[in-house]
């Protein structure tokens, strides 16, 4: 293989610009051409294609989001739109691709390399939600923003004695709030993979106003439902004061840490290596700090993570 791309797309990701350094310093030292396509899949229909060099992607692996920018392209999914995509990647002479994104930049993997493109995916998502990886590009970065916002509210829940809720994000995945929950001591969670049973929470929130304690933290994944709406049924069952903060994209940005950064460079060569193999159809992850990678039909294919041991831990720790 002699001529490759890598796109960003879906959600950004603190790491990504890590990855997309990894996939072409490891494409040049091999002697590969490398390109970068701007706007993801919407860029690779509108031909948003340039060579890239060495000093494309100089002092990046320090910066959060994508120096190539992100889109979510609903003409990517029509049969017009993928035949597009496929003749400017012929135009270019490239051969194969790296798509750093979460499970709908997969699928468009998926679709490439259905059409003869060798396509090669690795996982950048906050929302740690990819199969077939341990941990995503971007988990670890979003979960540290997360766990400084929660230390610096428990500051005003104390000081306050009030009971605060933070949502976060995770999408149908309760990764960042269990984590997060975990980590910052919160006495309750709220997760799509838990029961989030409100008369549960009161009663553990009760139990903690018995022995004297008057400040309380919950966290509450997006995917739950929304932190305002949960706060009032609180308020309305139980007559406690509450208040709500939600964190927003504040959680996708800042400089990636130390772990996201080698994770995104490991996954990137990785992927490289997989296209110089000529492997295609697969993704990328770690497991166990050992690289691994799967086929897209066995990753959409895979039963979810269990979060069950995690969750149980924050309960019995937060007595």
């Amino acid at each position: 293989m002699n001529k490759i791309a890598v796109l960003t797309s879906g959600g950004d990701a603190p790491g990504m610009n890590a990855a997309i350094r990894a996939v072409v310093r490891k494409a040049l030292y091999h002697d590969m051409e490398v390109c970068g396509v701007y706007r993801g899949y919407s860029g690779l229909i509108d031909g948003e294609i340039e060579p890239f060099h060495l000093g494309s992607v100089g002092d990046i692996i320090h910066r959060g989001g994508t120096i190539l920018h992100s889109s979510r392209s609903e003409e990517f999914k029509t049969y017009e739109g993928q035949r597009k995509a496929i003749e400017n990647l012929s135009k270019h002479g490239i051969e194969g691709i790296v798509v750093i994104g979460g499970d709908g930049s997969y699928r468009g993997a998926k679709k490439l390399s259905e059409y003869g493109i060798a396509a090669i995916g690795a996982p950048g998502t906050i929302d740690n939600d990819i199969n077939g990886t341990d941990f995503t590009i971007g988990f670890d970065t979003a979960l540290n923003t997360i766990i400084d916002a929660v230390d610096k509210i428990r500051d005003t829940a104390m000081s306050h004695e009030k009971t605060f809720l933070i949502e976060v994000m995770g999408r149908a995945a309760g990764d960042l709030a269990l984590w997060s929950g975990l980590a910052g001591g919160a006495e309750n969670i709220l997760i799509p993979e838990g029961p989030n049973n409100v008369e549960e929470i009161i009663e553990r929130l009760n139990y903690s106003r018995r022995r004297g304690k008057r400040h309380s933290m919950i966290i509450v994944a997006e995917g739950v439902g929304s932190a305002a709406e949960i706060s009032k049924e609180i308020n309305r069952l139980a007559n406690i004061d509450t208040r709500v903060t939600t964190l927003g994209h504040l959680q996708r940005g800042g400089n990636p840490t130390a772990f996201d950064r080698v994770l995104a460079s490991r996954l990137g060569a990785y992927a490289v290596d997989l296209l110089r193999e000529g492997k295609t159809g697969v993704a990328v992850g770690m497991e166990k700090n050992e690289l691994v990678h799967y086929s897209f039909d066995n990753l959409f294919t895979m039963p979810n993570k269990k979060a069950e041991v995690m969750y149980d831990l924050v309960g019995q720790l937060s007595i």
